[in-house]
């Protein structure tokens, strides 16, 4: 066929505008998908998990955001956003170990997450006399660090109103440092468990909690106590003081703290973007249990 006879081009048709209504429908298809992929992400693998208070000095601040991992333990309604009862029961559980640090519900209405370290298991008995930690009848290692001194942080000043206590325990443990700022200074510990594995404890003070009478950890729960052991609402407090009430059911763990992402001494303000660069404690972001 020559040039001559050769069709002419057809034009291509014209796509048809697409409206907004069906722009709007698309749009909010696909936030409903980002939702549920990021509500399901949250729920059954890693969540953010922020520190509120200093019950778990040294290793965590006020400020502190960790990532937690919600597969670690298995999976119950606490899984799920404001615990909805859509798990029956248990599944894939598993038993932390000794030493785990843990987010869990905290009894007994289950509704605030908390965080603390596991120091019994199911059948271990546990102890303290004196403020050392007796684990089935033998003490736990005990080795004094150097001092631990932090920084007085804007957020941990904002804690202590709220909570109506001293930013550093008593005014024995504040002084100025070498900047002419504020600073704590506390005993600090190195605590090893009976596998080797070893952590850092504040004990600062003598109180009840450092004797108890022997607790045997019942089946399906674990023993919980927090770093600053003189701060920490645990297993050893009575409910009606605030505390556990003893050992906490492994159907309240939400998961294992498993790194730190992200740590803030509160100083930031959102009309100064540059103080949220000042605020972040960078050295703090990458830390792992």
């Amino acid at each position: 066929m020559t040039a001559e006879n050769s069709p002419p081009n057809t034009p291509s048709p014209t796509p048809a505008p697409v409206s907004a209504k069906e722009e709007a429908v698309d749009t909010l298809r696909f936030l409903g998908l980002l939702a549920i992929a990021v509500l399901i992400f949250r729920s059954f693998f890693l969540s953010p998990f922020n520190i509120p208070s200093e019950s778990m000095q040294p290793r965590l601040l006020i400020g502190d955001y960790l990532l937690v991992n919600k597969m670690a333990y298995g999976y119950t309604k606490h899984s799920l956003p404001f615990s909805v009862p859509l798990i029956p029961g248990r599944l894939f559980g598993r038993t932390p170990e000794r030493g785990d640090v843990v987010v869990f519900k905290a009894p007994p209405l289950a509704k605030d997450d908390w965080i603390k370290r596991v120091i019994g298991v199911p059948g271990d008995t546990v102890q303290l006399r004196d403020g050392i930690v007796w684990l089935n009848g033998e003490p736990l290692k005990r080795e004094p660090m150097a001092d631990f001194v932090i920084p007085v942080t804007p957020n941990m000043v904002e804690a202590s109103r709220a909570q109506g206590t001293l930013v550093c325990y008593s005014t024995e443990f504040e002084e100025i440092g070498p900047d002419g700022q504020r600073q704590c200074r506390y005993k600090q510990f190195r605590e090893t468990l009976p596998d080797g594995r070893s952590y850092a404890i504040l004990d600062i003070a003598d109180l009840p909690v450092d004797n108890t009478p022997p607790y045997t950890v019942p089946d399906g729960s674990v023993f919980l106590m927090g770093d600053n052991r003189d701060r920490s609402a645990d297993s050893r407090v009575p409910l009606y003081e605030g505390g556990l009430g003893g050992a906490v059911p492994e159907e309240n763990l939400v998961g294992h703290a498993l790194v730190s992402m992200f740590s803030t001494d509160g100083s930031a303000s959102w009309f100064n973007p540059i103080s949220w660069l000042t605020a972040a404690r960078w050295k703090r972001i990458g830390e792992s249990f």
